[in-house]
């Protein structure tokens, strides 16, 4: 049996600056941390000549054609698995559509299950870059890059999403201690609402493809405050940082008329009156995380908790998708 893990990740600046509509003419840039909650994926040979694939439902076909699930199905074509008899199981510790780019997550598990079932030797690059040709290329989601890279390489990371495709990949430059303090002050807290993001992606990557001024504009605002992000970390300023995530949240509400409803916002203003110094919703809008940085952790915990809200705890993952099992 091989199993895989991928971490889910949260975006700490740039965010919808990655998808293609956007980079492809403007370039685009993300700052994104891989934290400790995975995606799993196992792969074992099945013992009659069949694909069985168990996800939220379970499938048993004859034949990878048969195959409903969409990424499990081109990622057994692309790896070149000819005639499979095998058993692919999927779990994760946080559910799908909450923000955290499950998607991502799952597909770069996938493949490496795949590769390490065919013994393939693959790098964490190429595992990002299949993992975008099968969910952009492939499958046309209107979705960027960031969740794939930041998956596959894991760690506090700065990606540049280059008009040619490249996509430049460095580390976070912020000593030690800085990213123990943003690890340890980092907060984050469901909301309930799960959604699937195509929807948004697809209003935001339709007018950007169109030229519309006002999403232009907003994105270049978003990247440019992703760069300031990066400059206030690897300052060591903390505080800076936080003022930024509200600026970014204030941006990323314009974006589209689905990203927040009225009970997100008054979440938010809670948590602002009770330590939170910064706060944005991850992922794409409309519902998911909330995180926040706040020095007085204490204080933001009691409130949202007694709000309604489920903290989730997290430290920072810095060994992205790899095998566990093998």
């Amino acid at each position: 049996m091989i199993m895989t893990r991928s971490p889910l990740r949260i975006s700490l600046g740039g965010g919808g600056t990655d998808l293609p509509s956007y980079y492809q003419e403007h370039t685009g840039f993300v700052l994104s941390a891989a934290i400790n909650k995975y995606v799993y994926i196992t792969v074992h040979d099945a013992f009659q000549p069949e694909i069985i694939v168990k996800y939220s439902s379970m499938e048993r076909v004859a034949s990878v054609d048969q195959i409903k699930h969409p990424i499990v199905r081109e990622a057994i074509r692309l790896v070149g698995i000819r005639h499979p008899a095998i058993e692919i199981i999927s779990i994760a510790d946080i559910p799908a559509g909450t923000g955290l780019g499950s998607s991502g997550s799952f597909t770069t598990a996938l493949l490496r299950a795949l590769h390490a079932h065919e013994k393939h030797l693959v790098q964490a690059r190429d595992i990002a870059e299949q993992a975008c040709h099968v969910e952009l290329d492939l499958l046309h989601e209107p979705i960027g890059k960031q969740d794939q890279f930041i998956a596959a390489f894991g760690g506090v990371t700065c990606f540049d999403f280059v008009p040619d495709g490249t996509v430049n990949v460095s580390p976070l430059k912020a000593d030690r201690e800085t990213l123990n303090v943003l690890e340890e002050d980092l907060l984050l807290f469901f909301t309930g609402f799960s959604r699937s993001a195509s929807n948004i992606l697809k209003d935001q990557d339709t007018r950007s493809r169109a030229a519309d001024k006002s999403m232009i504009e907003n994105l270049h605002v978003i990247k440019d405050l992703g760069l300031q992000s990066r400059e206030a970390l690897e300052k060591g300023d903390l505080r800076t940082f936080a003022e930024l995530m509200n600026v970014h949240w204030d941006h990323k509400r314009k974006r589209s008329q689905g990203m927040s409803n009225p009970q997100i916002d008054a979440w938010y203003e809670l948590a602002r009156r009770n330590g939170a110094l910064g706060g944005k919703l991850i992922g794409a809008g409309g519902g998911g995380f909330l995180m926040f940085y706040a020095e007085e952790k204490a204080r933001l915990r009691k409130t949202l908790t007694a709000a309604g809200l489920t903290e989730v705890r997290f430290d920072f993952d810095f060994e992205g998708t790899k095998v566990v099992i093998a």
